[in-house]
């Protein structure tokens, strides 16, 4: 599943790879030190608490879909 979370790797993520100019939240430029990996692409958002926002919203749509697909399994978490 596709994970978005500030970059912890030892190589940095560069703002001249992301997918996009504009944050996607705010419609502001993207930032340098606002970057994460999205289903192997780097995103960029204005700021830290964009990029965040970002990783929680991505982290709560892939939880509800895995109890989803669980209660559709008839799987109880």
């Amino acid at each position: 599943m596709p994970h978005a979370t500030p970059d912890t790797s030892k190589t940095p993520l560069r703002i001249e790879d992301a997918v996009n100019d504009v944050c996607p939240w705010s419609g502001k430029p993207i930032a340098a030190d606002s970057l994460t990996l999205y289903n192997g692409a780097v995103v960029g958002f204005c700021n830290p608490e964009c990029r965040d926002k970002f990783a929680r919203a991505v982290r709560s749509f892939e939880n509800s879909l895995q109890a989803r697909r669980a209660e559709s399994a008839g799987i109880n978490q």
